[in-house]
């Protein structure tokens, strides 16, 4: 019987939990640690919400540098997309996530003893090159580690991480400024509550990187590297003895073994052009971020307080929005494997087409007063049932969806690479959706801005029917591209 995740971990000798012969105990213990990055990419994305105003203080900034302070980490994490999935191919995905963990540790000290805006940008993009690692690598390493029949449940845990991870910073952020008395109050040891509010991070970090060291690297790299035997080995703990010599095999039979995995192999050698797969992988990443879900997440009390919400009734609007995005996300697990990923992308993006419209057409009703929109009794009503409802679509299907397959629609030849392009494409569209709201708010206001959303999320349904294939089921090793 394979050796189960305590036996792995400590050399314990324990019985296994397995089902068919897959231990069950092993694969559970690793998307625990792998979904921790998960969490990280949630803290650090939501931490800075509440250091804003020591940050405008601190460095003495106008709005420009604060909102520059703010965006900062999404730069890094385009690069950090990039980069992780490359290196991902050279140095295994197991010590590239720890190299992302180290770059979590020094974002979280560093962001905390910052004395200039300049430093504090440095260590918010070290921040951000370890969030876009982060990203991409966790669900790609849980596919290679897990039974087709369960990958996508198993992949889809990174969202409810992410999730986690923004309410576990909010609610740090929250009683460090309730204790201290403001975040820019003193606290302990003198220095201010909201440098402790980075420095709180540094404790699930260090959890994350002395974890990596007790799991498995992905046996699709090990073959890659010409590492059979260890691949084996990994193998049969993981799907049972016996199993890892044939899945080797597969493996190896998938993979070109002319050459190290590049990005030329992204461009299909037959006609010059970039591979189609690629393209979907392009597509699903920036319409992610096309249908605006970061401006809810981002300026959901900026949004709210805009129609007219009281600052206290928006934060609670945010955190209800929060519980709903966690109840999505665990329906979507429970059917990812058994209607299958491109089901659930088009009734995402029908839902969230008429929501948005629907909000669209609420704001439009509107009339500003004093500089603030204000909405009649019925259309904030409506408007509100709207935002939640788009929010429970998004978090049901593409939140989580679109890393899965990103994970698991590349050829085993170019998985790092599809990785890479894919996920500095997400993080650009990110970086482009959050810095333009402001501007579209000024500009066409919000009708213009969430007939925008609307309409991506309305090309989204074509996009998903005519190019994505579905991958529910399929071994990693029979994925064409």
């Amino acid at each position: 019987m394979a050796s189960d995740a305590t036996d792995w971990l400590v050399g314990g000798k324990f019985l296994a939990t397995t089902y068919n012969g897959t231990n069950l105990g092993l694969i559970t213990a690793i998307v625990a640690v792998a979904t921790l990055g998960g969490f990280l990419f949630g803290f650090d994305s939501g931490v800075i919400n509440g250091t804003v105003d020591g940050l405008r203080i601190a460095f003495n900034s106008d709005d420009v540098g604060t909102g520059f302070n703010v965006a900062s980490m999404l730069l890094g994490c385009a690069v950090g997309a990039f980069v992780a999935g490359r290196l991902a191919d050279t140095l295994g995905r197991k010590n590239t996530l720890m190299v992302a963990a180290v770059f979590f540790i020094v974002s979280a000290y560093g962001s905390g003893v910052a004395g200039s805006s300049s430093e504090f940008v440095i260590y918010r993009i070290i921040g951000g090159l370890a969030v876009g690692a982060a990203s991409v690598l966790a669900p790609a390493y849980i596919s290679e580690v897990t039974p087709a029949a369960m990958r996508g449940r198993l992949a889809s845990i990174q969202q409810v991480m992410i999730i986690v991870g923004l309410t576990a910073a909010f609610l740090s952020n929250y009683l460090l400024a309730e204790t201290a008395g403001t975040s820019t109050a003193s606290f302990w040891l003198g220095f201010e509550a909201w440098r402790w509010m980075f420095w709180i991070e540094l404790v699930p970090a260090t959890i994350f990187l002395i974890a990596l060291f007790f799991i498995p690297e992905s046996p699709r790299f090990l073959v890659a590297k010409g590492r059979g035997e260890a691949a084996r080995g990994v193998l049969d703990r993981l799907f049972g003895t016996g199993v890892g010599e044939r899945k080797v095999g597969e493996i190896t039979q998938s993979i070109s073994n002319d050459h190290a995995p590049r990005l030329s192999d992204l461009v299909n050698k037959a006609n010059g052009k970039i591979r189609t797969i690629v393209w979907v992988g392009i597509g699903l990443a920036v319409f992610q971020q096309l249908v605006g879900i970061n401006v809810v997440f981002y300026y959901g009390a900026v949004l709210w307080q805009a129609v007219g919400f009281s600052e206290s009734d928006a934060l609670k609007i945010n955190v209800l929005s929060g519980a709903i995005s966690i109840g999505s996300v665990l329906a979507a697990i429970a059917l990812i494997d058994r209607i299958g990923r491109k089901p659930l992308l088009l009734i995402g993006s029908i839902g969230m087409t008429v929501t948005l419209a629907i909000m669209s057409f609420a704001f439009m009703s509107g009339s500003l007063v004093g500089g603030t929109l204000e909405l009649s009794d019925g259309a904030g009503l409506a408007a509100l049932i709207a935002a939640n409802v788009y929010v429970a679509f998004f978090n049901f299907s593409w939140g989580p969806v679109m890393w899965v397959m990103l994970g698991e629609m590349f050829p085993n030849q170019i998985r790092g690479s599809g990785l890479a392009v894919s996920g500095f494409a997400q993080w650009t569209a990110n970086f482009g959706i959050t810095m333009t709201f402001p501007i579209m708010l000024a500009t066409i206001g919000l009708t213009g801005a969430y007939g925008f959303y609307a309409i991506s999320a309305a090309v989204s349904i074509v996009f998903v029917w005519l190019m994505v294939r579905e991958t529910r089921g399929m071994e990693l090793e029979d994925m064409q591209g």
